[in-house]
């Protein structure tokens, strides 16, 4: 089994070459991937290192599996040349999610819509990720009308830039600035770019995946996302409308069942999910759950997963496993 993981030196990359030692991925051969740049320099992969290669040398090799966290541009221009070459490729950018020819997966929640033919598969962004775990088994149970969500995204989101700002502030030092304006002891109400509709486009990314990955165009989702001076984990508060009723014991037992939820629901000790405790976790935490008082057949509960892990490396992974263990690749 030959594995590439494309853009190797990046913070999600160098998340990925770790993931993939720790659920132990039979990789016989890793080919890490970079911009010219960092060809020739090493990574270290189970105690051994390894050479950065380019994209060409990359190719060449014919790995089974690529993993790609690159950024949008590169995928576009390269994870076709890579699927072309009969390489499989699972790529974390945005490149490819709402294409209709390709899958949007999270193994949890749709994993059996991958076949053999599938070879540029979309990893979907790391706040849908968590959210759809959460959601497809309550969906099944009372069928979702619409979800309301507040994102609390990490800065780890954004990339090293952004981590080096965050700890810039904190010891009052004048650096490189990831974002417009300072993030320490502050929360900033956008997440990407603006579009025309007042949204950002993280915001959409959230409402139009769900509706993809869950295979339910009827569901309507209105999100606002923030980032907060946080390392560890994203957090998102959501109220859920369904169109059947619930009972609150049945649907806690419900999720404490589902594959990939942890359920830390304990308000007399003061136990719910936080970044702090997520964190270099690969399960997606929920507590604070609760009825909406204020309407029929409505829920409150609070969500947390490590981006860095679920929300991006470990998801890729987990692909990468189903496609083995199904005999796809």
């Amino acid at each position: 089994m030959k594995v590439a993981v494309v853009g190797a030196t990046g913070l999600v990359g160098s998340k990925m070459l770790q993931v993939l030692a720790e659920r132990n991925f039979p990789v016989d051969e890793l080919i890490p991937v970079a911009s010219e740049r960092s060809i020739g320099k090493e990574v270290e992969f189970k105690g051994k290192k390894y050479k950065i290669v380019g994209y060409a040398d990359a190719i060449a090799a014919k790995p089974h599996i690529a993993i790609f966290s690159a950024g949008g541009g590169t995928s576009l221009e390269l994870a076709p040349k890579f699927a072309e070459a009969g390489i499989t490729v699972i790529d974390n950018s945005s490149a490819w999610r709402m294409d209709p020819t390709k899958k949007l997966v999270v193994p949890e929640v749709n994993a059996n819509v991958l076949t053999k033919t599938d070879k540029i598969i979309a990893n979907p962004n790391c706040s849908t990720i968590q959210l759809v775990v959460v959601l497809k088994p309550l969906h099944e149970k009372y069928k979702i009308k619409r979800v309301v969500v507040s994102t609390y995204q990490s800065v780890t989101g954004t990339g090293v830039k952004a981590v080096d700002q965050l700890m810039n502030e904190r010891k009052g030092i004048q650096g490189e600035m990831a974002y417009k304006y300072p993030i320490d002891l502050n929360a900033i109400p956008q997440i990407d770019v603006f579009l025309d509709n007042g949204y950002t486009k993280e915001e959409m990314k959230m409402t139009n995946e769900t509706k993809k990955i869950i295979g339910d165009d009827s569901i309507k989702l209105t999100a606002t996302t923030v980032r907060i001076p946080v390392i560890g984990g994203h957090s998102e508060s959501v109220n859920i409308e369904f169109e059947k009723d619930f009972d609150l014991k049945e649907l806690r037992d419900l999720l404490s069942k589902a594959p990939g939820v942890v359920v830390e629901d304990d308000i007399a000790n003061n136990i719910y999910p936080m970044p702090l405790t997520a964190h270099e976790k690969d399960e997606t935490f929920v507590g604070r759950i609760r009825r909406d008082e204020t309407q029929a057949n409505t829920l409150n509960c609070w969500i947390v997963s490590d981006n860095l892990r679920k929300g991006a490396a470990t998801n890729a992974v987990q692909i990468a496993e189903y496609l083995l263990a199904n005999k796809l690749v």
